[in-house]
């Protein structure tokens, strides 16, 4: 009898965790190009010799039952880190979001999908004390790697293009 118990428990867990593992991932058709970009990622700066390392980890989830996108991410486990909402605007015919920080500023966006594989994301800033009042960013999906470059508009003049390449991670995303 101690058999069937045992079989019967494992067979309930397997049956469990195959429906767990099958999370929802259909997205409105706005948002379907973001699909391959679902789950964590993260990206080992480049910093200048004997400066302390920057790694940056980033969750992208399905939200509201697939009418947007939530992201988040920390840097160095949380000395800084920030998440935001993609959604579709019908009545501004794009995409937008907003993303908020633990540095206490936020911005506001739209994105424009330039192919399946590349977006473009412009932001105006609210709230930066390091004088930054736009942000725009080119992404990219490209050999399993997610290429970001971004600049600044700080204090009037657009900084060069930072790029980051995000690989597929098993980290989580950590707030202090």
């Amino acid at each position: 009898m101690t058999y069937f118990k045992a079989l019967f428990l494992v067979l309930c867990l397997y049956t469990i965790s195959s429906y767990a593992s099958d999370a929802p991932t259909n997205l409105d058709k706005e948002l379907a190009v973001f699909k391959p970009y679902l789950g964590t990622w993260q990206a080992d700066f480049k910093v200048p010799e004997g400066a302390k390392p920057v790694q940056d980890v980033g969750r992208w989830e399905r939200a509201l039952n697939g009418k947007a996108i939530h992201t988040k991410h920390s840097i160095n486990e949380g000395e800084y880190g920030g998440e935001s909402m993609i959604f579709y605007d019908s009545k501004k015919e794009s995409l937008v979001f907003y993303y908020f920080t633990t540095a206490g500023f936020y911005t506001k966006g739209t994105m424009k999908v330039l192919s399946p594989t590349q977006f473009v994301a412009y932001e105006d800033v609210t709230g930066s004390q390091d004088g930054i009042t736009k942000v725009k960013s080119m992404s990219e999906l490209k050999d399993d790697k997610f290429v970001v470059s971004t600049s600044y508009l700080k204090k009037g003049e657009w900084t060069k293009p930072e790029q980051r390449i995000y690989t597929r991670s098993t980290k989580t995303v950590k707030f202090k």
